[in-house]
């Protein structure tokens, strides 16, 4: 420790050092006065390469694009196939698996091998994969690629081993499921049907096998041909030609008729008695018209023909409805008996499966539930009732209700939190759902030792807010709040928001949350912060507004002032929380339409309003057109409950709010913010003019004038009669009476490219990234491949600096500061790094009265690129966390004995060093570089380029196996993460290409080694950059097969048996195997090995309990076996003797007798 107060000491002198990192640092304008070497700073970096791997951790949300379905009715696990390849497996809570073909091919068809622990997935590139379930993450163990066939239609039997393929050339192909080898025997197209056809029957479209007999194979073809095919005489029972296409076929359970649905919306019945004509059609929408002519109905894609013991069958079907009632929504038609009842769908249904009790087609069905997947959802609804109510779905496939805008991830959490929001969230849930449990329970999940509180925020693009929790890899909507409660609805045609945003003018586009106070603030899309309060108790209330005039025209400023440059602070009155200054407009700037100015995007409600338990809102704030231009959208935000403080920017400058007592404390541009010490000189009109390069550190020193302005008052008595008396002409403002608007809305022509137009709120899906600086559309194409900030030479670029990110904290606004007070660290895309110091009165009452002193410092870092990022260190390398308010409820009963007081709990820099001296360090990251700065000395320690090919996206210091590293998500998709304080880079994965701005709007890092991202426009992907996590996920996931003994088929019965035949007695090994049908052709398919076998062999030690279960059920069942098996051997030695004895006895009478005495 004596060593590291040295290098302290020493930080003052004027003696060069050397710093960590790339020496382009060296040719920076400005250097450090002192650098000390990276072996001088006595902080124990704990942190190796060793601790991190990444890989993908659980998905969440609804499968994007779904295309296929299955059940096992056995294990009772649900698979969904997507257009992307992906595979999701469903069971019982926390049993939620994600796999991905490498192809990305379309998933078509899947089949469970039922009770086998295995999946078939047939996709659009001709392969069909085996995938081994029987291991946490499963894994392929076979493929086989067809080359000269398109698949259609797979079906595996029930206890078979061999798969049936149908192809679009109308051939039948037979696939042996443990080799995934093709037999040779084929059933093709020309001998299915009769000869003397003449045109092609088209794909196969249905493949089964019959409940009556095995033997007999029923292939649908796509043009109405039906052939049930003989499979050990190899040809045909019985062909049925029909003048409709087939969409699908259904058995009855005694395999004596068949049920069709067909392209015109008929269903036939077809009795195997009878196969010239159908037994039965019927239009089930078809209506007769007034011309004795049916309606043309729309096809019915799929039908299912379900029996039961006690009542009459079940028919279920989608589509069918007639073409002339337009606009009607998609249907699930259940007809039971004489009762039909059709199910209107939200979104298209892609596929429809009805869960049976029993596993044999040859049995009674007893359907129970119908899983519906839809495009955008997945129902299940409950046939066991006559109203037919859907089930609760357990699974969050509801993210995407709104399209997601933004998200935010915390880990660790107060352990209160979640069951908290879980209490108040649990109120508002719907009703009327079956009041049976989630028939899809398969697998086992265990809550591992390694699970902590986490919660996961998504801002959508209707302005609601959903809270989840997402501890332990599972994922529970906890709360939702409707952000749009707080406006008035804006009508069509009216105002400039409808014109502009009128479909999505609530879209959340950034929130802020702070855990231990329960404060939360949501940015929106219409220029617009809401800042809420969290309480139990609901309340009446007034919602209380700030309208911000935030808008500068830099370009009218010709020449710097001499004299002291004085920010434009509003005066906080007492009476009225807006602040009513107006200020001068240039006298160019002025058109017809400067008259409709000054009014927000959006009216909040003047009336007073009951708020529920939950987030109630606390203060609104509204940023104002200006001349005939919409605001500029908010890109950055910081909130502080101890401080009582908000501060927010954009792209024209800065503002900070006081929320606790409704006042506007700073209001200004950018320019404004450095005064005398812009680093870019742009007060001057010069083209010509020598800039300091951004490609380094540029310490620009403290002046007498920054210094003075710090500690400057709100300044009342340069505000004369509502006019700012400051030397330069301020058009940046905090306030102005809103002037009614007339009924024309304002004209966009005058829109320059400095100013984008407001966008209709989209997805993040497909929102642009939110660029700190301004630029052109093409320049915004453009971002990707080149940096955005590194060389500005327009003025007009310059002029446009966006504060990308804020920081509020205890640090040292001067050098010569002694002791930390509370500061906002401002951040640009120009790389400037800027600390503003406050002085903020502590007691409670003073704080309610007395006015927050606010002014900008002298003291300017810079960085390459935008600057994204900062974090606080101690000299113990522990990360200072922002002071914060304990939370109270504003709205519980007055206790006289406990007066609500506000409890503040501060983490100061010195506070936990005193031995140490004082100051800390300040990590800054931008999109090029992170810098280690020393405060207060404002030294450069470290300095690292992370990249100079890309840029970073995303940054942040998280907690890392007890200690702290900086985590960067770049723009080439690499994942990156550097020790702190020496930024020594740990780990640089190249994984995720970025493919479209979602990605980046959504990708956020967390404490524990963890992060997120929307993978798709509906789920959420989780990741984890830590070795220890990685190590243990295959503790936390879920176990998708269990033992389960396939339940015994039903006796048929002594007559059934002997009548309708006997279904035991198919071989299918002596038709299909290679001793019987020969070898299949090598170029028809190849047979691809997968490295499911390996994956199987690293995870037997993580699956041996499921093992050795399944080897004692098995050894029970061998040893009841054996047991039956002594029984039956006992009982046939005792029948044995019986029969000998009467046998003897008999021999004995007829031993002397004649043969004419018989």
């Amino acid at each position: 420790m004596k060593k590291f107060r040295k290098v302290l000491d020493g930080l003052t002198t004027s003696s060069p050092g050397v710093t960590l990192g790339s020496p382009s640092c060296g040719s920076a304008a400005g250097t450090p006065t002192a650098v000390p070497t990276p072996k001088d700073i006595d902080i124990q970096e704990t942190l190796l390469s060793e601790n991190f791997q990444l890989c993908k951790t659980v998905r969440h949300g609804f499968p994007y694009q779904p295309t296929a379905l299955a059940f096992d009715p056995v294990q009772k696990i649900l698979a969904i196939g997507s257009r992307s390849g992906g595979v999701r497996i469903l069971g019982g809570p926390g049993v939620d698996c994600y796999c991905q073909h490498e192809s990305g091919a379309a998933v078509l068809q899947l089949q469970f091998l039922i009770n086998e622990g295995a999946l078939v997935t047939a996709c659009a590139d001709d392969t069909l994969h085996l995938w081994n379930l029987r291991q946490r993450r499963p894994a392929v163990l076979h493929s086989l690629k067809f080359n000269r066939e398109r698949i259609t239609f797979c079906h595996l039997p029930f206890q078979s081993k061999w798969l049936y393929v149908g192809t679009e050339r109308g051939n039948t192909h037979i696939v042996n499921i443990e080799s995934f080898i093709l037999s040779g025997y084929v059933i093709m197209w020309n001998k299915a049907i009769e000869l003397s056809t003449k045109t092609h029957p088209g794909p196969v479209v249905h493949l089964s096998d019959s409940p009556k007999d095995e033997g007999k194979l029923l292939i649908g073809f796509e043009s109405g041909t039906i052939v049930q095919w003989d499979l050990r005489v190899k040809k045909a029972d019985f062909r049925i030609y029909y003048d409709e296409a087939i969409h699908s076929v259904s058995w009855h359970h005694e395999g004596k008729q068949f049920m069709c649905s067909h392209s015109d919306g008929s269903l036939t019945l077809w009795n195997l008695r009878n196969t010239s004509k159908p037994f039965q059609v019927t239009f089930p929408h078809g209506k007769i018209q007034k011309d004795g002519r049916k309606e043309s109905c729309k096809p019915i894609l799929k039908v299912e023909y379900k029996t039961l013991r006690s009542s009459e069958p079940f028919v279920i079907f989608s589509g069918g409805l007639s073409y002339d009632k337009a606009g009607r929504r998609p249907t699930l038609t259940i007809m039971h008996g004489k009762a039909i009842t059709v199910l209107e769908m939200d979104y298209p249904i892609v596929e429809f499966m009805v869960l049976c009790e029993t596993p044999y087609i040859n049995e009674v069905q007893e359907p129970y539930a119908v899983v519906v997947l839809l495009e955008k959802d997945l129902i299940v609804v409950d046939l066991t009732q006559s109203n037919f109510p859907v089930f609760e779905n357990p699974y969050p496939m509801d993210v995407h209700e709104s399209p997601v805008t933004c998200t935010a991830y915390f880990a660790d959490c107060p352990p209160d939190i979640i069951p908290i929001l879980y209490s108040i969230g649990a109120k508002h849930k719907k009703t009327g759902y079956s009041q049976k449990e989630w028939p899809i329970t398969g697998g086992t999940w265990t809550l591992g030792s390694h699970t902590y509180p986490e919660i996961i925020i998504t801002g959508h693009a209707d302005g609601s807010v959903k809270f989840w929790d997402a501890s332990a890899i599972t994922l529970q909507m906890l709360y939702k709040l409707k952000t749009s409660k707080v406006f008035e609805k804006p009508k069509l045609g009216e105002g400039r928001a409808a014109e502009l945003v009128e479909e999505d003018p609530f879209a959340v586009q950034m929130v802020s949350w702070c855990p231990q106070s329960r404060i939360f603030c949501v940015v929106g899309i219409s220029a617009h912060i809401i800042l809420y309060r969290f309480s139990k108790n609901d309340a009446n209330t007034q919602i209380v507004s700030l309208e911000v005039r935030l808008q500068c025209e830099p370009e009218e400023i010709i020449t710097p002032s001499e004299h002291e440059n004085n920010p434009c602070f509003s005066e906080p009155g007492s009476h009225s929380p807006q602040p009513h200054h107006q200020y001068p407009v240039s006298p160019g700037s002025r058109t017809p339409e400067s008259a409709k100015d000054s009014v927000p995007c959006l009216k909040v409600k003047e009336r007073v309003v009951r708020v529920p338990p939950g987030y109630q809102s606390d203060l609104v704030i509204q940023l104002l057109w200006v001349d005939g231009e919409p605001p500029q959208q908010i890109t950055s935000l910081d909130i502080n409950s101890a401080y009582g403080l908000l501060a927010f920017g954009n792209c024209n400058g800065l503002a900070v709010v006081d929320y606790l007592q409704k006042a506007v404390l700073l209001c200004m541009s950018t320019l404004d913010l450095y005064g005398a010490t812009d680093p870019y000189q742009r007060l001057t009109r010069s083209p010509r003019r020598n800039r300091q390069s951004t490609s380094g550190l540029t310490e620009l020193t403290d002046n007498q004038q920054s210094v003075d302005m710090e500690r400057s008052k709100s300044p009342t008595s340069d505000h004369v009669n509502g006019h700012c008396t400051s030397p330069i002409s301020q058009s940046c403002s905090a306030g102005k009476p809103r002037i009614p608007m007339g009924p024309e809305g304002p004209r966009l022509s005058r829109r320059g490219p400095g100013r984008p137009p407001f966008r209709k709120a989209q997805s993040a899906a497909c929102m642009e990234i939110s660029l700190p600086v301004s630029h052109t559309e093409e320049s915004r194409e453009n971002s990707f491949s080149r940096s955005r900030s590194s060389s500005v030479s327009s003025i007009d670029r310059d002029t446009k600096e966006a504060i990308t990110t804020l920081q509020f904290g205890e640090s040292y606004g001067r050098k010569s500061d002694a002791l930390p007070t509370p500061c906002l660290w401002v951040g640009t895309s120009l790389g400037v790094v800027q600390l503003i110091p406050m002085s903020i009165p502590t007691d409670q009452e003073e704080r309610m009265e007395e006015p927050v002193t606010i002014g900008p410092s002298g003291a300017v870092q810079m960085l390459k690129g935008s600057v994204l990022r900062f974090g606080f260190m101690d000299y113990m390398g522990t990360v200072i966390q922002s002071p914060y308010e304990v939370w109270r409820d504003l709205n519980a009963p007055e206790d006289p004995d406990r007066p609500r007081r506000r409890k503040l709990v501060n983490f100061s820099p010195s506070s936990s060093q005193d031995a140490c001296g004082e100051g800390h360090l300040a990590v800054v990251c931008s999109e090029r570089q992170a810098k280690v700065f020393l405060m207060p000395s404002q030294s450069c320690l470290f300095v690292h380029n992370i990249t100079e090919s890309s840029f970073v996206l995303r940054a942040d210091v998280v907690s890392v196996c007890n200690s702290v590293c900086l985590a960067c998500f770049c723009a080439n998709g690499h994942v990156m993460t550097l020790s702190l304080p020496s930024l020594r880079p740990l780990m640089d994965v190249n994984y995720l290409p970025l493919t479209d701005m979602r990605i980046a709007r959504t990708f956020c890092f967390t404490n524990g080694g963890q992060a997120l991202y929307l993978s798709s426009p509906t789920e959420i992907q989780r990741i984890t950059y830590s070795q220890e996590m990685c190590d243990n996920l295959q503790e936390m996931l879920g176990e998708l097969f269990t033992p389960i003994e396939t339940p015994e088929a039903q006796n048929r019965g002594f007559l059934k048996g002997f009548f309708g035949g006997n279904a035991q007695t198919f071989d299918r090994e002596e038709l299909f195997g290679e001793a019987a049908a020969g070898k299949a052709s090598r170029s028809l398919a190849q047979h691809i090995p997968g490295q499911g076998g390996m994956e199987g062999m690293k995870v037997a030690a993580g699956g041996v309990v499921g093992e050795l279960a399944r080897a004692r059920i098995a050894l029970d069942e061998r040893g009841q076996r054996l047991g039956e098996l002594e029984d039956r051997t006992a009982l046939m030695m005792t029948s044995a003797e019986t029969f000998s004895k009467h046998a003897h006895e008999l021999m004995l009478k007829c031993k002397d007798k004649k043969w004419y005495q018989f």
